[in-house]
């Protein structure tokens, strides 16, 4: 506690802080006697006192401050016992928030000592106790605190969880609460919103989604999506978060936006929730076939909501039901071209470049590590679908960076067939329009950055090249390196059937593929070969089994090569 204050100084600003002392005291003395009904007047007439002087018009801010670190550093006191604690526990939040309002320095101590009391008392406890804060100001000081006591028990991993259920209907009725409160307010709507949708990342994380009480809990949330205005195409798209968050969260408020982290997650399960029941997408006054309608023929929103999904692919803390959904959510979204194709499509996907990439990467991590056959399909054919919409001026960016930022072999063969296929698709394109239309048509902004053919150099780089020197390691890198090749010869084939004058069939690319890919890896092959020429144990059949289609490959590479160099000779 602050050092005691001169009793002769009779100061009208230091009169509320030496009685605060006084009534501290006379708490501590009760409970060191053991004298419980002495404890509870104390307490309740430091209760009656701080009414008395958090009064907005008759307080000063200065002395509620001080009044407010007064009662903090007591908290904080070593020696303090545990029972005077968990008595204030049930009277100092409701007591302490109304001093909120008075001041940014009265809201953040007033916090702290929230935050005490949460962290030394049980958190079960805690939440009752703040169920009464409703006010804008107030509630904004009581909400990280509920989220905060909501995570602490929700997460927590026990098998019995109908403890967890009740303190789920106490956060709903809190919001309740806030919404009777809330009917004129815009801020405290928003709040409100925000506060929900933190919970529907908890209930999504904590319960069994087959859980009979889960559907309900999340209906039951869902119905507050129409009151804070709402939609799901404003959630999918990100649009009404950021509202939100503008309205409730002002300049240097990093602390209180720290609850309130997963709202964007919580704003794309909302939606996905309503995939997969009924009673949700009721609840909640949505229509899933017009949303849907709308993503399809509207692309800026469609790359918004393909953005917003890479809360949900990635996280190892949701199950894959949630996966399974969101990829059959982003096959209906991107379900043929129902879009008109207009000049803004390119910006359009280039401020959504980072999120939509991050999604991607997710879809690829259900593609490597779902267990049900069926969703890895569907992962797939979601990837190349969206892959498909990427713009050409952006296309290559986006492949190449999937590749680099990928460990796994076979993926990363998965990505070049997918290159193949869009080099494919591109030479079919310029074979039933003719080149000259389709060089000044759509790609007229960007020239030379079709996948015809001079990209396709590069990526097979990444793998035949790597960028840690030598061939790339065998056979572990097995099905990246076939890939790579297969795709190489594809276009090389492709070149030299149409005869065309490219870059892939120029000179220096040839002695470039041929004396840095082709006859490294075919020393490398070689000598891995004369290693296992006598062994017959079964990681050297092995070894051998998975080799043997790059050999072919790579000698027909080398044949069509050499074949095309001498004709330079």
């Amino acid at each position: 506690m602050s050092a005691e204050i001169d009793g002769h100084d009779s100061s009208s600003d230091q009169h509320p802080l030496l009685r605060l002392q006084e009534i501290l005291t006379s708490i501590s003395k009760a409970f060191e006697c053991g004298n419980i009904s002495q404890s509870d007047n104390s307490v309740a007439e430091l209760v009656k006192f701080l009414d008395s002087v958090s009064d907005p018009i008759e307080s000063d801010s200065k002395n509620a401050s001080e009044i407010l670190a007064e009662i903090h550093e007591f908290l904080c006191t070593p020696s303090l016992d545990q029972a005077i604690i968990d008595s204030l526990s049930f009277e100092l939040p409701k007591a302490v928030t109304k001093f909120a309002g008075l001041s940014s320095s009265c809201s953040e101590i007033a916090n702290s000592i929230i935050d005490k009391l949460v962290a030394t008392c049980s958190p079960r406890d805690m939440l009752s106790i703040l169920c009464e804060r409703r006010h804008f100001e107030q509630a904004k000081v009581a909400v990280p605190v509920i989220l905060k006591v909501l995570k602490t028990v929700s997460l927590e991993e026990d098998d019995e969880n109908r403890e967890c259920q009740h303190l789920f209907d106490q956060a709903i009725g809190i919001a309740d609460a806030i919404r009777q409160e809330g009917r004129m307010n815009e801020k405290l709507r928003a709040l409100l919103g925000l506060y929900v949708l933190q919970i529907m990342v908890l209930v999504s994380v904590s319960m069994d989604h087959k859980s009979p009480r889960c559907i309900p809990l999340v209906s039951q949330l869902s119905g507050f999506l129409p009151y804070c205005h709402l939609s799901y195409l404003g959630l999918i798209s990100g649009n009404d978060v950021d509202t939100m968050t503008s309205l409730v969260v002002g300049d240097n408020e990093d602390d209180f936006m720290s609850c309130l982290s997963n709202v964007e997650q919580g704003a794309s399960l909302s939606v996905i929730w309503g995939s997969m029941s009924d009673q949700v997408v009721q609840a909640a006054g949505e229509d899933l076939t017009a949303l849907k309608g709308e993503l399809q023929s509207n692309q800026t929103k469609k790359w918004q909501a393909i953005a917003m999904l890479k809360h949900i692919f990635p996280s190892r803390k949701l199950s894959w039901e949630f996966k399974k959904h969101a990829i059959d959510f982003l096959l209906h979204i991107t379900d043929g071209n129902n879009y008109q194709k207009s000049d803004s499509d390119h910006s359009d996907f280039a401020s959504n470049m980072p999120s939509v990439f991050a999604a991607l990467q997710g879809v690829i991590m259900v593609i490597m590590y779902a267990q049900s056959s069926t969703l890895r399909k569907n992962a797939f054919d979601a990837l190349k679908r969206v892959i498909a919409e990427v713009p050409y001026s952006e296309k290559f960016d986006v492949l190449k960076a999937l590749m680099t930022n990928c460990d796994s072999s076979s993926m990363i063969a998965v990505l070049l067939d997918i290159v193949r296929q869009e080099v494919l698709k591109e030479r079919n394109k310029r074979k039933s329009i003719g080149n000259e239309e389709v060089q000044q048509g759509e790609n007229e902004a960007c020239p030379n950055t079709f996948f015809w053919p001079a990209v396709v150099l590069e990526l097979v780089d990444l793998v035949l090249k790597p960028s840690t020197g030598g061939p790339p390691p065998l056979p572990e890198y097995g099905d990246a390196v076939l890939s790579a090749l297969n795709l190489y010869r594809f276009v090389l084939l492709m070149e030299l059937k149409e005869e065309n004058n490219s870059e892939v069939l120029s000179k220096s690319n040839l002695k470039k593929a041929y004396n840095e890919w082709l006859l490294p890896l075919r020393t490398l092959l070689t000598g891995i070969a004369a290693e296992n020429k006598d062994d017959y144990d079964r990681l050297a059949v092995d070894t051998e089994c998975t080799l043997n289609p790059i050999v072919l490959v790579l000698y027909r590479c080398i044949e069509l090569v050499e074949d095309k160099l001498k004709q330079f000779a």
